[in-house]
């Protein structure tokens, strides 16, 4: 872990960079895969799922009799658990469904807006050392109460061209259409171009490491659209005297075992949370299992000693963080401060795994400073918005007048002739 105390702003800069592989690198492969994969279709996919994930596959798509069996071996208390999360996502996100308001802008004219589901939708579930089913349920449940029509979901396979258990589950709960076992920059390729047995989408969510985030932006080429470039999961925590330095170390734990590529940063005004935080680190690491990539993430991670809380939130706010956790006292005083941050959590008792997993909250949100300019997924992400107005015979005449002079002026009159005709 690299230590800095009392950096000077000018020195922040450097130290809010996030290290990144060579883009030469990676948009050369990017581009030599969704090539393959437009040429060869399924046979492609089949061929990347044995070069890259070291799995058989002889069918792309998930039977149902697979789907059947997978639910078979979620223990009860699983099942459980992962249905009162869906519960709590349906919850919150069925909150943001907004009621139609038409509005008279001038007597006889009236404008509103309307929601329309994005009709097919692909959504990226990462596999390999961590199979996150709970992506399954942040992406699918908004999506369902949206009204897509088609959920496409796409995960890696392991060795032996399985999909895992509980990804299979999820995806069965939240209602999605169809599995397949495919990965990585192919996956999002498939969803791009559809193949043989994937159909063609029209806009891609999910998660994933910096190739699959730099195939979701290859792919807006094709007229795809994304929802956010969402990469290497990151946390800062903040936190003051009272904060608790075991659930600080707690959480950056929690982020630091995702990959070797995950982003920690801790900052504190207090030296002895610091000291401690950092002891505890040193100590948690060692019960974990997944040890070895939270070791690699947390060499690259930062811990900062800073002389006051509004400093930190400077600092944050230059980060943006993918999660930001306000371990202080008095914490609503600075919750107008935090203007770049993708989800917020509150308090020594609001860990962020409640936002991975249960609050109801979505945890596909923008990494790599894209909070300066993105939001989290939300229910709005699965819907495009259509205006729409109307002008009676009296909202003409009473608007008329300005149309016209505002045409004219800008040399249109073909624009200002539509009114005119009317008005005569």
């Amino acid at each position: 872990m690299k230590i800095y105390r009392y950096p000077t702003k000018d020195t922040w800069k450097n130290l809010v960079k996030r290290p990144v592989l060579e883009q030469k690198e990676i948009s050369g492969l990017i581009t030599e895969i969704f090539a393959e994969v437009e040429k060869k279709g399924d046979s492609a996919l089949i061929e990347f799922n044995k070069k890259f994930d070291k799995a058989e596959t002889q069918s792309i798509k998930v039977s149902e009799a697979e789907i059947l069996e997978a639910e078979k071996q979620i223990n009860k208390e699983l099942k459980q658990a992962i249905q009162q999360a869906k519960e709590n996502i349906s919850k919150f996100h069925a909150s943001q469904i907004q009621e139609i308001q038409k509005i008279e802008t001038t007597k006889g004219v009236v404008c509103w807006r309307e929601n329309r589901a994005v009709e097919s939708v692909g959504i990226y579930i990462p596999g390999g050392t961590a199979p996150l089913f709970s992506t399954v349920l942040m992406l699918a449940v908004p999506a369902n109460l949206a009204g897509c029509k088609e959920t496409v979901l796409c995960t890696p396979p392991d060795k032996n061209g399985n999909v895992n258990p509980a990804i299979l589950y999820a995806a069965k709960l939240c209602g999605v259409s169809e599995i397949f076992k495919t990965g990585g920059a192919q996956a999002v390729a498939a969803m791009t171009f559809g193949t043989e047995c994937i159909p063609a989408v029209n806009k891609i969510f999910g998660p994933g490491n910096q190739f699959v985030v730099a195939a979701k932006e290859y792919a807006q080429r094709y007229g795809v659209a994304i929802d956010m470039p969402a990469g290497p999961s990151e946390v800062l925590v903040i936190a003051d005297e009272q904060a608790v330095p075991e659930f600080c170390a707690a959480d950056l734990l929690s982020q630091a075992e995702h990959g070797s590529d995950s982003q920690v940063v801790f900052i504190t005004t207090d030296l002895k949370v610091f000291d401690k935080t950092i002891e505890s680190v040193e100590q948690q690491i060692k019960e974990l299992p997944r040890n070895e990539f939270a070791g690699q993430a947390l060499k690259n991670s930062s811990f900062i000693l800073i002389n006051t809380l509004k400093e930190a939130l400077e600092f944050s706010n230059l980060y943006a963080p993918e999660h930001l956790i306000l371990a202080i006292s008095n914490f609503e005083k600075y919750i107008p401060e935090v203007q770049n941050a993708g989800s917020v959590f509150l308090g020594n008792y609001s860990c962020e795994s409640a936002g991975d997993y249960a609050s109801g909250t979505n945890h596909t949100l923008p990494t790599n400073a894209y909070a300066k300019n993105y939001s989290g997924v939300s229910l709005d992400s699965f819907v495009k918005k259509i205006t729409f107005q109307q002008l009676s015979k009296e909202g003409l005449q009473n608007l008329g007048k300005t149309i016209e002079l505002m045409a004219e002026a800008e040399g249109l009159f073909a624009h200002k002739n539509a009114v005119s005709i009317r008005l005569k």
